[in-house]
């Protein structure tokens, strides 16, 4: 059965009518639970700012939107599914965190590491709050993606 989705801010809201579980967890679920901001519906939306409704019920027909009526439709049709939906998720959820230098330039953060000194994990969501609030006490942000091996010709 597919999902109906209502995300809901104080200032707008949007409801996506027929939505399969892949796209669900693609699109909503898996930077909700980690607090990224996600977009949907030409907005974005902050899940620490908005609130996530699923309901898990039949398709509904192609002409229903997620206005008014469809969702009224869907909402007698379906059940709400929100609270295990994002349980799942967040068990399913690789534990992301950041790690942190408390120092007064780059240069002497880079300067502690290497004399040994150990970083600070902090919460993903903790760092992502502090840099896209352009928090004035982050003087620089680095990035260390894993390489991932080439892939092997198939045989």
């Amino acid at each position: 059965m597919p999902f109906h989705i209502e995300i809901s801010s104080p200032i707008r809201s949007i409801r996506v009518l027929n939505v399969e579980e892949t796209d669900l967890r693609k699109a909503v679920l898996e930077p909700w639970v980690v607090g990224l901001r996600l977009e949907l519906g030409g907005h974005n939306w902050e899940p620490r700012e908005s609130r996530l409704t699923i309901l898990d019920g039949p398709a509904l027909p192609a002409g229903l939107s997620g206005d008014d009526d469809g969702w009224a439709v869907a909402l007698r049709a379906a059940e709400d599914v929100t609270r295990p939906m994002l349980e799942a998720a967040e068990a399913g959820a690789p534990a992301q965190t950041a790690v942190m230098v408390e120092a007064d330039t780059l240069e002497a953060a880079l300067e502690e590491l290497g004399a040994g000194g150990l970083p600070r994990q902090i919460p993903w969501a903790d760092a992502v709050e502090r840099i896209e609030g352009r928090d004035a006490e982050v003087a620089a942000v680095v990035l260390v993606v894993k390489r991932s091996r080439p892939a092997w010709p198939k045989l």
